[in-house]
């Protein structure tokens, strides 16, 4: 298992293996003419500005699985505020593809700072991984457990990102970057080909029997603790690692074809008139515990939901978290899978902060695939209107149908800012 360590500014440091762990877990661009938009509280000389990249292409075949991580993406350079961060898949003519041919079960977009003077002049006996610190987002779980700052899965098309005015997430800002690194970001992303297989939903959630797994494979892998994987774990991310295949029908053929994400951001350049916000990622696995005057969280990212039994009842997964540092909720949404009915975030008090709800789709086109969840709601309280106040213990419910599922998620994102630019807030 590696060793992370994190300190009081919320960076880690690790060694290269964290990058394919995370989660448990040169870039071609295409430039569009940035698009203005103005607000009442935003300088009109400062235009917002919208760029669209691809990344590094990958191929995938019927059944195939891919687990990649692009480091040093393209990403706008500065000290700016992103105001969204928008990506979907496409075949190598830039042609969406729908999730019944290549479900997109999740992709992240890690921050981390490289030092360029060490890599400028590499020397054999210096161990490159130094060289590395990663920052993760705000949330709540341990150390190298969801440590994105965006990332969503086959839900992301119809999901809105946005930020409104005058808020945005602030990034380059010179005196956060220590002396001799630079800012860059990495993507790590699942996809899996469900071409021609024998179970379609069984393979999006990564059920194990349904895929070609080494005979020992329980001996050899670890849990997300480190531990040796029990026969009891029946599908989730452990079952779905790159190069794996899932069965497919007999006789079936298909050909293979490269992929690429294609993202869209829109930023500002950072003044006077941004307000900053900070990204929480929660999740309804989290087993909160104290360990003398520390708090532990011991998130699991996923879990399994068992079979009915008979019962006309929806699962529920549910979490109470306390939150260090609180603030304004600016946005709030979920990141769930096919079976999901909602999720829903509570104060302390039991008021209602924000439900997530998902989305299906009922046709053939890309993003509106009919069964699978296309998209989630967002919400967008008026600024100043909800206050999470520091130590605040939330509860975060997850609800999906009460049948057998595997690789479930409740992941709940939500912005908080320390103060909103208007003077009838809630204290």
């Amino acid at each position: 298992m590696v060793k992370v360590a994190v300190n009081d500014s919320n960076y880690v440091q690790v060694d290269m293996k964290f990058i394919s762990i995370v989660l448990i877990l040169s870039l071609s661009s295409l430039s569009l003419l940035p698009r203005t938009t103005y607000s009442l509280y935003q300088d009109p000389s400062n235009p917002v500005n919208t760029d669209m990249f691809l990344s590094e292409s990958f191929e995938m075949g019927p059944g195939s699985v891919a687990v990649k991580n692009f480091v040093n993406i393209k990403f706008p350079r500065g000290h700016i505020g992103v105001k969204s961060f928008d990506v979907e898949l496409v075949d190598e003519y830039e042609n969406s593809i729908p999730l019944y041919e290549t479900y997109f079960h999740h992709w992240f977009a890690i921050r981390y700072f490289v030092n360029t003077a060490m890599l400028a002049n590499p020397e054999p006996h210096l161990d490159p991984s130094k060289g590395y610190i990663f920052k993760r987002n705000a949330g709540t779980c341990n150390s190298y457990i969801l440590p994105h700052y965006w990332g969503l899965g086959g839900e992301s098309r119809g999901t809105s990102s946005h930020i409104p005015d005058p808020f945005a997430v602030e990034l380059g800002n010179p005196t956060e970057t220590p002396d001799e690194y630079e800012e860059q970001w990495l993507f790590n992303i699942m996809v899996i080909d469900t071409r021609g297989v024998q179970d379609k939903r069984g393979c999006a959630e990564c059920r194990c029997d349904l895929f070609n797994l080494s005979k020992d494979f329980y001996n050899v892998t670890k849990d997300i603790h480190g531990q040796p994987l029990t026969t009891d774990y029946k599908g989730g991310l452990f079952c779905c690692q790159d190069n794996l295949q899932c069965k497919l029908r007999k006789g079936f053929q298909g050909p293979t074809r490269k992929v690429f994400l294609r993202y869209k951001i829109r930023w500002v350049d950072w003044d006077e008139y941004q307000v900053p916000v900070k990204f929480y990622i929660l999740d309804s696995t989290d087993k909160v515990r104290s360990n003398g005057s520390e708090i532990i969280h011991d998130c699991l990212a996923e879990y399994m939901i068992p079979a009915s039994d008979g019962e006309d009842t929806l699962h529920v997964q549910k979490a109470k978290i306390p939150i260090e540092k609180g603030g304004y909720l600016i946005y709030g949404t979920a990141h769930m899978h096919v079976g999901a009915v909602n999720a829903t975030l509570y104060g302390q008090d039991e008021r209602t902060l924000c439900t997530s709800t998902p989305i299906y789709g009922t046709g053939k086109k890309a993003g509106d695939e009919e069964g699978y969840v296309v998209g989630m709601s967002v919400c967008y309280p008026q600024p100043g209107s909800i206050k999470i106040h520091d130590g605040e213990t939330l509860t975060l419910e997850s609800r999906y149908k009460r049948e057998f599922q595997t690789g479930a998620m409740g992941h709940f994102y939500i912005y908080l800012a320390e103060q909103v630019p208007h003077e009838n807030v809630i204290s």
